[in-house]
């Protein structure tokens, strides 16, 4: 049978975007249909008052990954950027990660080896040998002043959950830095693509043809008729029809909003970790690009459960979800002419650089 395509490409995110690029790169026919009136994904970002606005929650580029590195900047010059978070728990603010500016706000200690006595002493105290949830998994990494203050709450904001009901496993390690250095990331290199993250999409998919607002499972049939391979970067389970069940997901809610002022609040993102603040954190957009212009945009983000018609960011990762994702891969690896990629066909939270990676060892045939 002879396809109009090559590839037919379901999504048009970063994964779908590199895979794009690659497969015409190779000289194969690509179409890349994408359900949003936009391509980029959550990467998306739009222009409002001369700031580009990360649509779908900030998104900063962070690797140690020097062929990923290489690879980004052949079409996009990065900043520099560096992420340095504000926690702010009642009005009170700490710097993130955890490091001696976190420790002097806390307890006064001016010292590396004072606030590690801290830290050890509040571990021994609490006296968990084997946590049982996420609740006792923290405390036994960082001590409770630290917990109380800056995870517990936050956390249960965003997983919408009490803590203790949340398996240990969610927090493998906690970043605690003896040091000053306000950088979030340890990888080398980081920025924000100048002109936004559009620039990077529009050039991955420069020969790619592109149709937007339109929804593969609209008219599946037709779609995968025209071409010989698919890259499938949607939900996995909706993939199958949800022959097994609907995996699970935590969506954000996003309000953004023009202020009438130069800076709102000095950084580009500022977490609340308290329970009554509603939101989760504010991002100050111009922030990422150091901009100067005289009005800013802020967006709070809120966090809740998905229910169908919103959309679904963040894999809700226990043992049920993962058993029923292993039952949809099962079916998945049997395929011989669909590839899965991205965080809703692999059911995983997946850093920029990751999702680069794994798209490019994607076999174009």
């Amino acid at each position: 049978m002879k396809h109009e395509y090559d590839y037919l490409i379901v999504g048009a995110g970063l994964f779908a975007s590199v895979v794009a690029h690659k497969a015409t790169q190779a000289g194969k026919k690509c179409l890349v249909i994408e359900k949003r009136p936009h391509a980029g994904g959550n990467i998306y970002c739009e222009t409002i008052e001369g700031i580009n606005v990360h649509k779908y929650g900030a998104h900063i580029f962070h690797t140690s990954d020097r062929m990923v590195w290489d690879f980004v900047n052949q079409f996009v010059e990065f900043n520099n950027y560096v992420n340095s978070p504000i926690a702010n728990y009642k009005g009170k603010l700490y710097n993130l990660p955890f490091n001696m500016n976190t420790f002097y706000a806390l307890w006064g200690t001016k010292t590396p080896e004072e606030a590690r006595k801290k830290i050890e002493e509040q571990r021994k105290q609490a006296n968990i040998t084997e946590p049982k949830n996420l609740e006792e998994q923290a405390i036994s990494l960082i001590g409770e002043d630290i917990y109380r203050i800056l995870v517990k709450e936050y956390t249960e904001k965003q997983w919408g959950r009490k803590a203790t009901e949340l398996p240990a496993f969610i927090i493998k390690r906690l970043p605690v830095r003896f040091s000053f250095d306000n950088n979030y990331f340890n990888d080398r290199y980081q920025g924000i693509p100048i002109g936004g993250y559009n620039v990077l999409i529009n050039k991955l998919l420069e020969k790619s043809e592109i149709k937007c607002n339109t929804d593969f499972f609209a008219d599946r049939k037709h779609w995968e008729s025209l071409a010989k391979n698919i890259v499938f970067t949607g939900k996995i389970d909706e993939f199958y029809d949800y022959s097994f069940g609907k995996l699970e997901y935590r969506t954000v809610r996003f309000e953004h909003e023009i202020l009438d002022c130069a800076n709102y609040q000095g950084n580009a993102v500022v977490n609340y970790t308290d329970a009554e603040t509603p939101y989760t954190r504010i991002i100050e957009h111009k922030h990422f690009e150091f901009g100067e212009q005289e009005k800013t945009v802020i967006s709070r983000e809120y966090s809740s459960e998905w229910i169908a018609g919103s959309e679904p960011f963040y894999p809700i990762n226990d043992a049920g979800n993962e058993n029923l994702y292993l039952k949809y891969k099962a079916l998945a690896d049997r395929e011989t002419n669909v590839i899965f990629g991205g965080r809703l066909a692999e059911y995983k939270y997946y850093d920029m650089d990751k999702v680069i990676q794994k798209a490019l060892t994607v076999e174009i045939r």
